[in-house]
């Protein structure tokens, strides 16, 4: 089955090379100061160049995501092997080495997307999103209720998971008519709810893994629930005027039970395996994608209740690549040193992760210690929001809405996630103030003076992430 498609938002104009441009050098500046000693065009190493090219790449031809990105792969390996090496080392052997790092991230990510591109389609012929009517507010109300279970959900889902579903449920309410304002409030939404659960999204469970307490990265709550305010209100209010949501709801709609269970078959070995990696094979976790095995174990499980729809995986299967793409270009920038923990530095990452893969920048933060984790949770977790490809999440619920796939459409319908990711932070600051964790967590670095010079920057001061934080050990998000 072809991804759902839905008519596009009228007045849509190609991305604005300046504004890609800006973007993407403003994202990349707090890192600049990383790799000092790299070869560097002005005060900009030459990889964060080509990776900043391929970032453009992507926001001016976004019918061509997957080929630019590729492409941009296919140069910054090129590069690396050629001039500068890998922090595994150089040439072919620190390309392999380096691969066998994030190769357990990278098989979680394709598991995942691809099964949970099945769940959202059980769910969507369970007809459970056409009795939603029933019970939700009838005006713009309903549309933000529907965020609001969005974060709910999300809070102890994976947020691909979060995010899919409610883009099927957006699919039935609004009669495949579905704002790109909207859709980057479901995005929004998914990633706000894994940001204050250990269990929420990849970067909280890193967290808690390093010794974080959970009551710490709770705290995230408290911007995530005001940015989802903030966004959902005006992204409901889009919604309504486009396409308001279905009244009627036909007497004789029954819900498919069996499907509805197979959609929480799938979630609960997902949290199941996550749970229990953690706890007790954790130092398994860099050799073997656990998760994604979990859920693709749900789905043969229930092949003899219902078959899945597999005509959508060869379109999820591109979106997929695409992803795995950038997390693979992402995570050969020479980024081990970021500037000093503080609030500004947490509000900075959070807009880098616009376009940057969260999950090195919260392996160095955890290494380089001192941050208050509530804040760097909410900015690692709901900054890649504000950009489609800028999560997982994202990247999945444009597979189903291939309309999104414009920054510029994004950014211009999307406006309200941006403004409320700083509105989160500012009540946090205002609200509970700024309290770094002065302990020292598992895997910190050692101090200055005795940290051994590591990668491509022979100045870096922090050691780079090994074991648990170069390969995600936990539900990717």
């Amino acid at each position: 089955m072809p991804p759902i498609s839905s008519p596009r938002v009228p007045a849509l104009r190609p991305t604005s090379p300046r504004l890609a441009l800006l973007l993407t050098a403003a994202c990349f500046a707090p890192l600049a100061q990383a790799a000092q000693d790299l070869p560097s065009i002005g005060p900009v190493p030459i990889d964060f160049i080509l990776f900043g090219l391929t970032l453009l790449g992507v926001a001016l031809f976004h019918h061509h995501t997957l080929k630019v990105a590729l492409t941009g792969l296919g140069v910054i390996t090129a590069y690396k092997l050629l001039f500068t090496g890998f922090r595994t080392g150089p040439g072919i052997g620190g390309l392999v080495a380096h691969l066998g790092h994030e190769w357990a991230i990278l098989a979680n990510l394709f598991l995942l997307l691809m099964g949970f591109a099945l769940l959202s389609r059980h769910f969507e012929k369970s007809r459970v999103p056409l009795v939603l009517p029933r019970f939700l507010p009838t005006d713009w109300k309903g549309a933000f209720v529907l965020l609001m279970m969005i974060f709910v959900l999300s809070s102890f889902l994976d947020n691909i998971a979060a995010a899919l579903i409610g883009g099927a449920m957006a699919h039935q309410l609004f009669r495949a008519k579905v704002h790109i304002g909207y859709l980057a409030a479901i995005v929004a939404a998914s990633n706000a709810g894994g940001s204050g659960s250990v269990v929420g999204d990849t970067t909280t469970t890193m967290m808690w893994i390093a010794g974080v307490a959970p009551i710490d990265v709770f705290d995230a709550y408290l911007a995530a629930t005001v940015a989802v305010v903030v966004c959902g209100i005006p992204a409901a209010k889009q919604q309504h005027a486009y396409s308001p949501m279905l009244h009627h709801v036909h007497e004789n709609t029954r819900v498919d039970w069996t499907r509805v269970g197979i959609v929480v078959l799938i979630l609960l070995c997902a949290i199941i395996a996550n749970v229990t990696v953690n706890l007790r094979f954790l130092e398994y976790a860099d050799y073997f994608p656990f998760i994604g095995f979990g859920v693709w174990v749900a789905i043969a499980i229930s092949l003899p209740a219902r078959r899945p729809d597999w005509e959508v995986l060869p379109e999820t299967f591109k979106g997929t690549i695409f992803l795995l793409s950038l997390v693979v270009c992402a995570s050969m920038m020479p980024v081990e040193k970021l500037p000093a923990a503080s609030w500004q530095t947490a509000l900075g990452l959070g807009f880098v992760s616009a376009v940057f893969d969260n999950i090195p920048l919260t392996a160095l933060s955890l290494k380089q210690g001192g941050y208050d984790w509530g804040f760097l949770a909410y900015a690692v977790g709901f900054g890649g929001s504000m950009i489609w490809f800028g999560s997982s999440a994202g990247v999945a619920l444009s597979n189903m809405y291939p309309e999104a796939k414009s920054v510029g459409a994004w950014l211009r319908h999307g406006w309200h996630v941006a403004l409320a990711y700083v509105v989160g932070i500012a009540a946090m600051l205002i609200i509970l103030g700024w309290h770094p964790d002065p302990k020292p967590l598992r895997g910190a670095a050692p101090p200055p003076s005795a940290a051994a010079p590591v990668g491509d920057s022979p100045a870096s001061s922090v050691v780079l992430p090994q074991a648990e934080a170069d390969a995600a050990p936990a539900a990717v998000g």
